[in-house]
């Protein structure tokens, strides 16, 4: 049994926060995005956050430092947009295996650094692969319903690479997130499993999945149990939801995942739902009162923080998550 298993079956384990949040307070500039490296790239590179962990690795280890330093005992390294069809934005579809290792190496880094001051609360990276921003399922063209930008085997080859590099990087798992297209995640399970069985291993795997509005489905329109089926042919730790919605309105959904799986779940939900400006307003402790009532229920494996979340958030999810029992399951060892 791995080691993560291992601690799910006596906690409930806590997953960090928000990345871009953290990053927006360094109000770097298009000359740190750029650093010494890439200072004449001919591509605008500002907003591209991924970049950072060549360019200021030393506050990519600072975010990572301050979710450990407020109880998380997972962080996600810094790859949501690590695969050559998000970094086709910015023309650097050649970075994407350094920018996966060295952003697993430094999360690893910081991670056994804070596992050495404390074995008892070992801490675990894992390997963020975001949705990409083109979708398998359904056309990004309303007068073209048949055309897709994209194919699963070009989603499998990214995922794939993107892969390698985060297991080569040192990940003890890997976060597949926020996902609001559930081919998308299939074509990122599927790569998943070929690495395993090329290099014969076995990794946990994370699933997350993205409920967008009330109506209760995923973008490509699934059900939360429609969701859970069409990714549950694979052995995963996980599987939960994270994104779009807050703790509060996650719930509902939250508890019909929980009763309908034998895996482990998670929950990482926004800091409530967004303003006119875009800013996430809740609280720590606002969001600590709606995250008690998932312990409560006993609806969760695993913990944090999405979108407006900060250490703040997470010490205070930490500091109730350790009262409460995790949500009891059967899962293989």
């Amino acid at each position: 049994m791995s080691k993560i298993k291992q601690e799910l079956q006596k906690r409930i384990l806590v997953l960090d926060g928000a990345m871009g949040t953290m990053l927006q307070q360094y109000n770097f500039s298009e000359e740190d995005f750029r650093g010494e490296r890439f200072k004449d790239y001919p591509s605008p590179l500002k907003g591209n956050n991924d970049l950072l962990s060549l360019t200021q690795p030393k506050a990519i280890a600072e975010v990572h430092a301050k979710y450990f330093e407020s109880g998380a005992d997972i962080v996600e390294t810094n790859t949501f947009s690590g695969t050559t069809i998000a970094m086709a934005d910015y023309d650097m579809e050649d970075l994407v295996y350094e920018l996966n290792y060295e952003s697993a190496r430094i999360a690893k880094e910081v991670a056994e650094k804070f596992t050495k001051e404390n074995p008892e609360k070992p801490r675990f990276i894992a390997g963020s692969i975001g949705p990409t921003n083109k979708t398998a399922s359904l056309s990004p063209d309303v007068s073209r319903p048949e055309y897709r930008a994209i194919t699963f085997d070009e989603l499998r080859i990214a995922y794939k690479q993107q892969v390698e590099a985060l297991i080569d990087g040192g990940v003890d798992l890997l976060l597949v997130e926020t996902i609001f297209d559930t081919l998308n995640a299939k074509a990122a399970l599927f790569a998943i499993e070929e690495v395993k069985e090329e290099r014969h291993i076995d990794i946990p795997i994370m699933v997350s999945g993205t409920i967008t509005d009330a109506s209760g489905r995923t973008l490509s329109g699934q059900t939360v149990e429609a969701f859970l089926t069409s990714i549950s042919h694979i052995p995963l730790l996980s599987v939960g939801f994270n994104c779009a919605l807050g703790a509060e309105q996650l719930k509902p959904y939250l508890q019909r995942l929980s009763n309908a799986t034998e895996f482990f779940t998670s929950a990482h939900p926004n800091a409530g739902l967004p303003n006119a400006f875009g800013e996430y307003e809740e609280s720590p402790k606002q969001m600590q009162q709606f995250i008690e009532s998932y312990l409560k229920d006993h609806l969760i494996n695993i913990i944090g923080g999405c979108c407006g979340t900060s250490p703040a958030h997470i010490e205070a999810i930490a500091e109730v998550a350790q009262k409460y029992e995790p949500r009891k399951t059967v899962i293989p060892a």
